[in-house]
């Protein structure tokens, strides 16, 4: 009890991040873990419920949260913001639980589109925090991990501030994510799906549909953007065994037949499907909504496999809320003077894809309207189980000038980064993959190692890390260091962003010389949005304040 009583006493918001940061997975106890894999993972929904129940809420409070469930490979972040932007804009208080944060992890809690205030964060991570802790021995167990009690704190958070509705997005899967403790939500929404986390959902497109199809629940209407015949399938019959019904999506074109263009606050040709299952999400939410309880009729369930939703002309708030919303770090274009950066989270090969596609469109626009030198610039990162080697494949047309990779770390001042801090993977790791990338590249454009052109960067009494050169590719020891040599300097934002220069070897400076002379220098920043996360700490400040 004493432990709880000076838990109680701390109230900082630094200090809820690092006891929330002590619920992350040591990477040791991770890997025996997933070497002991339980094949029972329902357990982990069992636990999310007496999690709850720990915290006094229940399953059945859930039910007044209205609640619109949204899973997917790519892109159900941004059908999510989609929908929430929409709803918001009808006048209806809105909650939006999200994964992962970029740079401040409250951003994974928003109320009315805003990630929640340190203040509320403070106070409402230190009670639930609080109730956990003071029940861990009665209950012979321990605390939640992290994903899980941010799940729990986000629930708490939407009913102590009486939402209207909260959009939530799955963390991994569906059927057996911590979000699938809903019982009872108004509406479900599947994204893209593709290939990812096959440690976890399978190995396969149909194993990694059944998975998603878990948030199916009976008689609650589920719409789906066009998906390939094979993972359909399974979705068609998840549906029918569920007994709920299964909507396909039009094309937004249809919409526009009757309303228009419609404008979307997102850049990408892929926007136009989450556009669209946002679209279908809000009307049906729309339409429950206005339907008294005495009114509601039975679910009705169809007795086709799957239909197609019909398209419709969207209301002037529909129309706005699609132009109106942001989504950062997903197909985002920051111009800072001479540099521009290209962030997207891609990290499957998928969405990969579609990244280079917008990329390229973006930059051939770009570089239509620059008179003197473009210099292309890519930083790479991947993380998990990601075939990195595929990715950067797809990214080699592209025609980068530099390649540079870094780990997802900020800077390596670790205490100036408590937010971003991952102790699911060592350091050493990390940075054995940022070299493992850079030889893939070497390999798929035909650059020559030379000898001796490893150099240690000199950061003095940090972490042991290289910096390591090849004629147009390098590795650095964090995210900071990386724009900072990519900018030379001329990126006035970066630049009075009050972090510290970091020193490196004359030899790696020289090869910047083409950067200090381009009249533009376009960077891509890619293949993790934890990366995209730690750039944009820097490149905009306003997320970090």
């Amino acid at each position: 009890m004493e432990i709880s009583v000076a838990l109680r006493r701390t109230k900082s918001f630094y200090e809820a991040v690092c006891a929330l940061n002590t619920l992350q997975t040591n990477v040791s106890v991770l890997d025996q873990v997933r070497r002991e894999r339980s094949d029972q993972p329902e357990l982990q929904l069992q636990a999310m419920r007496g999690f709850l129940h720990r915290t006094g809420l229940t399953v059945d409070k859930l039910d007044l949260l209205n609640i619109i469930h949204v899973t997917g490979t790519k892109g159900k972040g941004s059908t999510c913001a989609f929908t929430e932007r929409i709803l918001r804009d009808y006048g209806f208080r809105t909650g939006f639980y999200s994964s992962p944060h970029l740079v401040q992890v409250r951003e994974r809690i928003r109320i009315n589109g805003q990630p929640i205030s340190k203040e509320l964060f403070t106070k409402y991570f230190w009670e639930v925090f609080a109730q956990l802790d003071d029940t861990k021995d009665s209950h012979g167990v321990s605390m939640p991990a992290y994903f899980s009690f941010l799940t729990i704190l986000a629930f708490h958070v939407f009913l102590q501030e009486r939402v209207d509705l909260a959009v939530i997005e799955v963390g991994i899967g569906g059927a057996y994510d911590c979000t699938n403790i809903i019982r009872k939500p108004w509406v479900c929404g599947i994204s893209s799906l593709g290939i990812d986390h096959t440690s976890i959902l399978g190995d396969t497109i149909e194993e990694i549909a059944w998975q998603k199809a878990g948030i199916f629940k009976p008689g609650v209407p589920v719409f789906t953007v066009k998906q390939p015949d094979r993972p359909m399938t399974v979705l068609q019959g998840r549906a029918k065994e569920i007994r709920c019904p299964l909507w396909v999506c039009p094309d937004l074109e249809q919409y526009e037949s009757g309303a228009g263009h419609l404008s979307l606050g997102l850049a990408g040709q892929q926007q136009r499907c989450n556009a669209s299952l946002a679209l279908q999400l809000s009307k049906t939410w729309l339409q429950r909504y206005r339907q008294s309880d005495d009114q509601l009729a039975a679910p009705v369930v169809e007795t086709r496999l799957v239909s197609q939703a019909t398209a419709f002309k969207p209301s002037p708030i529909m129309v706005k809320g699609l132009e109106a919303t942001e989504w950062p770090g997903r197909t985002q274009t920051l111009r800072h003077g001479p540099v521009t950066y290209y962030l997207d989270g891609a990290h499957t090969t998928g969405s990969m894809q579609a990244c280079v596609h917008w990329f390229s469109q973006e930059i051939q626009q770009e570089e239509s309207s620059n008179r003197g030198p473009v210099i292309r610039v890519l930083l790479f990162n991947t993380t998990g189980e990601r075939d990195s080697a595929a990715m950067l494949k797809l990214l080699e047309p592209c025609q980068f000038d530099f390649a540079v990779f870094c780990p997802n770390i900020t800077e390596t001042i670790t205490e100036n980064n408590a937010d971003q801090q991952n102790f699911n993977v060592s350091v050493e790791n990390m940075l054995t993959r940022c070299l493992d990338n850079q030889i893939s590249w070497q390999s798929l454009s035909g650059t020559e190692t030379k000898q001796g052109s490893e150099s240690e960067l000199l950061i003095k009494d940090r972490l042991p890390l290289l910096a390591k050169t090849r004629t147009n590719t390098l590795v650095f020891p964090c995210i900071l260091s990386a724009l900072q040599w990519i900018s030379q300097g001329r990126d006035t934002v970066l630049a009075t962003a009050g972090s510290p220069y970091l020193p490196v070897q004359p030899s790696v400076m020289a090869k910047a010389e083409p950067l200090r002379k381009a009249a533009q220098v376009s960077v891509l920043v890619t293949g993790s949005l934890h990366l995209v996360g730690g750039a944009l700490k820097y490149l905009d400040p306003s997320l970090a304040s």
